[in-house]
């Protein structure tokens, strides 16, 4: 069920074939007349948006809020990295000490 399923290669049957290209002649096809152009349907009328200058603020002010709050998670999260990193490092000397002064009693 799980195999993989490894496709066969036919047996060589040792015959060679070798593709002869022949040149044809080519025969211009008969004209056809193109029909006439249709116009285009036309396009469902969509009004452009148009910012005033109290929503434009309003967006200018949203995007700066996304920004602090995203930038500020970011920070606090390097942060708790940089904090857990050195506790580790701490305890690392501090068990070192302890196994190296016991190692010394002995």
């Amino acid at each position: 069920m799980f195999r993989p399923k490894i496709p066969t290669m036919p047996t060589p049957t040792g015959q060679v074939s070798s593709a002869v290209v022949e040149p044809t002649t080519i025969v211009p096809a008969a004209q056809v007349s193109q029909p006439a152009p249709v116009a285009p349907a036309p396009t469902p009328f969509r009004p452009t948006v148009q910012l005033s200058p109290g929503t434009a603020l309003a967006l200018v002010g949203g995007g700066t809020a996304v920004v602090l709050v995203v930038g500020a998670v970011l920070v606090s999260m390097l942060l708790a990295v940089a904090i857990t990193a050195a506790s580790v490092a701490v305890c690392a000397v501090v068990l070192r000490s302890l196994l190296a002064s016991g190692a010394k009693r002995r």
